[in-house]
This record gives structure tokens, C-alpha cells and sequence, in this order.
């Protein structure tokens, strides 16, 4: 990896850790922040490749109450790296790189947990001395403890990043390598399986009587080899504005004689 490389990677991973509390720019999702390693790097198809896989299996992560939710930021940029230098190695083919990356971003994942442990204890000190600041009127010092806990959870990416970074790429080609046949099909089939659990997880927030037939005929038209993903997001524009257009009629004619949801109201009569 050249040097510019390796700079704008890790500009991508602190990016990508702090975007895991602020939710800004959204640098932390797997799709963005994987597409962006795999540009910076030169291998931009297979960061797409990852990240698209990546985001469908961090759909269902969300911190709900107490209970933190897998490291999405370092799941992501640390797989990514794995990824480009086990093609940077030359021995290894894109699909299997891509395939290894995704079955290691879970442990990665958790254990980005550790680090966001710690990094949150730290914070409470952080948030001590936010207070006693204000209890003195020092709104610079509030901001400059902000910032710094904004840079740590930056650092909390970017300095495993670069510790990658620094692996040789020969290294991690020879240990993908070394991988037995069960083991590596073990770990394509676990991984297809959490993706397809992580959405499940979405479809079961977001199912609904209104819902569930869109879901449907989605999966029906997306086995259709000959429609492309922008014929698929066509017809899904579509349906949406027909579904619209349904709704505003209802609510225009229907009078107290609806909810304004079309398919709602078709559904309840039976």
C-alpha cells in the first residue's frame, strides 16, 4: 500500500469512527465506508462488493437502551484492508478475498465492542469535567472536552486501521491461503446467514398488512435474471407513486369512509 494510500485510508477510518456517534455524514456504514477504502486503494469494485454485503447484514444493528450494538465502523474498515491486501498479495482471486473479508467482519464487529467500552468509560470522566467547566462558565473548555471525545472515538478506528495497514500483504495472503476448504466454506455459508438474519431483522420492524405485498413482489421480480437493479428501482418508483396516488384518492373521495391507505382498507375487509 503507497504511502497515500495508507494516509487517506486512515483519514476514511477516523472519519468513519466518529460518524459511529455523531451519524452525521454516515462515513460508519459499511457501504459508504468500505466503497471509499476500496477507492482510496485503488480496488474499487470490490469495496462496493463488500460494503454491499456488509450493509445488509448491519441493517438490524441498532443500540436499543442499554445494549450496544456491534461495531459496524471497524467491522467495516478493518475487513475492507484485510480484503485489499490479500488482493495486493496477487494470490488470492476477488471473490474468495471478498467472501473471507465478510466472515471476519463479525468477530470484528464484536470485538470493536471492547473499544467502545473503553472508550465510553473514558467519556465519563470526560463528562465530569464538562460539568465542572460549566459550573464555572468555561464554554471553551466544554467544547475542547467535546472535541476531544469526538477525536477519541475517531482514534478508535484509525489506530487499528493503520496497524493493518502495516501487515504485508503477503502475510495475510499466505494465512487466507493456509485456510482449509471446510473452514473457509464454514465461514461463506455463516456469513450468508447473518446477512440474511440482519434483514430479516428489518422486514420484522417494518412489516405490515400494508407492506408485505410489496415485500413480496419484490423477492418474485428480483429472481428475474433478465431485470437489472435500476429495471428493479423503476418498478419500485412506480408502485410507490401508484400507492400514492391510491392514498390521495382515498383521502379525497373517501371521506370518513377510509383510513387514507388503499391497501389497508382492501385488507381489512377480509
Amino acid at each position: 500500500m503507497s504511502p497515500i494510500s495508507l494516509v487517506l485510508v486512515i483519514i476514511v477510518a477516523f472519519l468513519a469512527g466518529m460518524e459511529g456517534i455523531l451519524d452525521q455524514w454516515q462515513f460508519h456504514q459499511p457501504l459508504v465506508a468500505c466503497t471509499l477504502i476500496g477507492i482510496v486503494t485503488g480496488h474499487p469494485a470490490e469495496g462496493i462488493a463488500l460494503g454491499g454485503s456488509l450493509q445488509m447484514i448491519a441493517l438490524g444493528w441498532a443500540n436499543i437502551g442499554a445494549a450496544v450494538a456491534p461495531d459496524a465502523a471497524l467491522a467495516s474498515v478493518a475487513s475492507t484492508i484485510i480484503m485489499v491486501l490479500a488482493l495486493s498479495g496477487g494470490t488470492a482471486d476477488a471473490s474468495s478475498a471478498i467472501t473471507t473479508s465478510i466472515a471476519l467482519a463479525i468477530p470484528l464487529s464484536v470485538a470493536g465492542l471492547f473499544l467502545t467500552m473503553i472508550c465510553r468509560t473514558l467519556a465519563t470522566g470526560m463528562v465530569h469535567a464538562m460539568d465542572a467547566a460549566a459550573e464555572t462558565n468555561d464554554a471553551a473548555a466544554i467544547e475542547r472536552w467535546q472535541v476531544a471525545g469526538i477525536v477519541m472515538q475517531g482514534l478508535r478506528i484509525a489506530i487499528p486501521a493503520a496497524a493493518l495497514c502495516f501487515i504485508p500483504a503477503e502475510a495475510v495472503t499466505s494465512a487466507l491461503n493456509a485456510m482449509p476448504s471446510w473452514l473457509a466454506g464454514g465461514m461463506a455459508v455463516g456469513g450468508g446467514m447473518v446477512a440474511a438474519v440482519g434483514y430479516a431483522m428489518v422486514i420484522n420492524m417494518m412489516a405490515s398488512k400494508e407492506v408485505w405485498p410489496f415485500f413480496v413482489l419484490g423477492f418474485v421480480l428480483a429472481a428475474i435474471n433478465s431485470l437489472t437493479l435500476i429495471a428493479l428501482g423503476a418498478i419500485g418508483v412506480c408502485l410507490a407513486l401508484i400507492y400514492l396516488a391510491l392514498k390521495n384518492l382515498a383521502k379525497q373521495g373517501g371521506g370518513s369512509g377510509g383510513s387514507g391507505d388503499p391497501l389497508g382498507d382492501i385488507l381489512n375487509n377480509y
